[in-house]
């Protein structure tokens, strides 16, 4: 009798537990967010404030020492080039350093033999007085010489953080547009917001190559930094209303 008993509250239990998750809304098991799902773009042109020169020397010779004497002194000068046009010591910062093999086929050994050594030194230099650009770079091809390598000059701002605010508004005032124009489509209301995410992007205008000295001291480095965007990105879910 006990034994029935058991079965008849398990069985009303099921039927109550069935009952209840019939009366329940969908469960969204996926992961996905429910409603309308849009991407908004807000852009801000802004001159740069901030250059970034990454420049160094290359030396080889026969030996380590006076491959390393070489560069060592080319760099020296370059430093006091630097300290001359108002470069702070904090905004320069050693980005590579190496020591490697100069090699050559021996073609009666039929093996690499080493005939000398490379030393090179790349330092990145942060200008902040826009102006000073080109004589900056002149200063340093002519200080370093031959041995003087620019390898880039990227553009940016310093603190994007303070455009943010206007990108970020031009950004969800486009998502919302998609949005209304989406739900338009469907034939539905659009809620409020239920999900957003941002992300930002700031691009350096970058220009390589490598200069020599009897190649820029002819005239004086042209350099224009013209102007940099400032992106941000936002993903928003918008509710839908019946």
């Amino acid at each position: 009798m006990r034994k029935k008993a058991t079965l008849l509250a398990v069985g009303l239990t099921l039927v109550m537990l069935v009952t209840v998750l019939a009366g329940c809304s969908t469960v969204n098991l996926t992961g996905q967010a429910e409603g309308i799902t849009v991407s908004g773009e807000g852009k801000v042109s802004v001159v740069p404030d901030l250059a970034t020169l990454s420049l160094g020397v290359e030396a080889q010779d026969t030996t380590v020492s006076a491959a390393q004497a070489q560069a060592a002194a080319a760099m020296e000068m370059i430093m006091t080039a630097l300290a001359d046009n108002g470069i702070a010591e904090e905004d320069i910062q050693t980005q590579y350093f190496s020591i490697s093999d100069i090699t050559r086929w021996d073609d009666e050994t039929w093996e690499e033999e080493t005939i000398g050594y490379r030393v090179n030194n790349t330092v990145s230099v942060k200008i902040r007085d826009m102006e000073s650009i080109s004589s900056v770079i002149d200063d340093v091809i002519e200080a370093g010489g031959d041995l003087t390598r620019v390898n880039s000059l990227s553009f940016s701002v310093e603190d994007p953080s303070i455009y943010y605010d206007e990108a970020r508004e031009e950004a969800m005032a486009d998502a919302e547009a998609k949005a209304e124009a989406l739900a338009e489509l469907g034939g539905v209301r659009l809620g409020k917001p239920t999900y957003i995410t941002e992300s930002s992007y700031q691009p350096g205008t970058i220009y390589y190559g490598a200069a020599r000295v009897d190649e820029a001291m002819e005239s004086e480095t042209a350099i224009s930094p013209g102007e940099t965007e400032i992106k941000l990105n936002v993903q928003v879910t918008y509710d839908i209303l019946n």
